[in-house]
């Protein structure tokens, strides 16, 4: 973070550094490999008494920011969060809880009080796999029979589904994007798991079929989700690029750290001219990448125009340069680089699956061209 934090902002910085830094060790992370939700249940609930399940939630439902910019708040517990490559679903569970409270009612008040006092996490189901695996496509059919909604189609991959108590699921109805909220457990929904390479984050396929809930159960207007759906999409993706970043800074400062202390032919790496244009390199990716995934963050939180634009570019720039700094970080450490007791591959394998989560680079790089496109129509 390049943000300039104040009082009450810092004090959430180091509650939240301090707690995990107390609770999930990288030996602690290394266990939890084995752990079938990939963190512990008072953990999360700890967690969410330090806000980090509110700050996107109105006051008017429970929540509240500490500086009137919610999602600016919560980069910095996400930025953390990366810095330590720490467990939970900090992404899915904020985004649900932003749309159950921006959709208001009494409905899903319920379900909006558990997520804030960390009793159980949600998950937003909207990606799928192929020929719907597009960002941005949606397959998944939501239709109305009477009083219920019957939700028909596959979500993939859904973080933590098998742990969470609600799935606000993304589909398509006849007059447009439609989101419903489902509990987990309803009947004919199926969840499987999947393969992942991050030591804490579980990921999961979810079937739907035939799945009934009531028609109170829609977040939202029937057919009318598209702004929202657009509205989460650039928080998750605010919320993931500051976790991408600390995790970009935690193995930076661990290979700048590794490079004064190994020594070769009598002198330590740092002082190899070649290893110095490298690092160059590195830092300006990295010190982009703060500067951007912060515009990014306050574009976002304000609603501004180029926020569209700006978190595509945030996301891009990220997903690339993240993984390139990452691998360069292992390549300079040599051998121990790669190896499963060094603590360098928690925050390659944190990155390189940021990268394909919410759109890759290659497809927000197209949102870009999409954007630039409306405007030279518009002028």
């Amino acid at each position: 973070m390049l943000l300039e934090l104040d009082a009450d902002q810092e004090v959430l910085r180091e509650a939240t550094a301090r707690y995990l830094t107390d609770q999930v060790p990288v030996d602690r992370i290394r266990t939890l490999r084995d752990s079938p939700a990939g963190f512990d249940a008072d953990y999360w609930r700890a967690g969410a008494e330090l806000g980090w399940t509110s700050l996107l939630v109105s006051e008017e439902h429970g929540g509240g920011s500490i500086s009137g910019a919610g999602l600016v708040d919560l980069t910095i517990a996400a930025h953390e969060f990366g810095l330590r490559a720490a467990p939970g679903p900090l992404v899915p569970t904020n985004v649900v809880a932003a749309a159950l409270s921006a959709a208001g009612g009494e409905a899903h008040t319920e379900a909006l009080e558990n997520l804030l006092a960390g009793t159980t996490v949600a998950s937003w189901a909207h990606a799928e796999p192929a020929p719907h695996d597009r960002l941005g496509t949606v397959g998944l059919t939501c239709r109305v029979e009477g009083d219920e909604i019957v939700l028909d189609g596959v979500k993939r991959p859904v973080e933590s589904a098998e742990q969470a108590g609600y799935l606000l699921v993304t589909g398509r109805t006849a007059e447009g994007l439609s989101q419903v909220l489902v509990p987990a457990g309803a009947p004919g929904v199926t969840i499987t798991p999947l393969k992942t390479v991050d030591l804490t984050r579980r990921f999961f396929t979810v079937r739907f079929d035939g799945v009934r809930v009531p028609r109170s159960a829609v977040v939202g207007e029937l057919g009318g989700a598209a702004d929202q759906v657009e509205r989460q999409l650039q928080q998750a993706l605010v919320i993931q690029c500051a976790e991408s970043v600390g995790a970009m800074q935690a193995a930076f400062d661990l290979t700048v750290q590794w490079a004064f202390e190994r020594y070769s032919f009598g002198r330590p790496l740092a002082s190899y001219q070649e290893l110095k244009h490298r690092f160059a390199d590195m830092k300006s990716w990295l010190e982009a990448a703060h500067a951007i995934s912060d515009k990014a963050a306050r574009a976002v939180d304000a609603e501004s125009p180029d926020a569209p634009e700006l978190v595509s570019v945030a996301k891009a720039f990220i997903g690339d340069y993240g993984s390139e700094l990452l691998q360069d970080c292992v390549q300079m450490h040599g051998g121990i680089g790669v190896t499963f007791e060094h603590d360098l591959h928690l925050f390659l394998r944190r990155v390189v699956l940021d990268r394909a989560l919410y759109g890759t680079p290659a497809e927000h790089r197209q949102r870009i061209a999409g954007v630039v496109e409306h405007l030279k129509e518009r002028a």
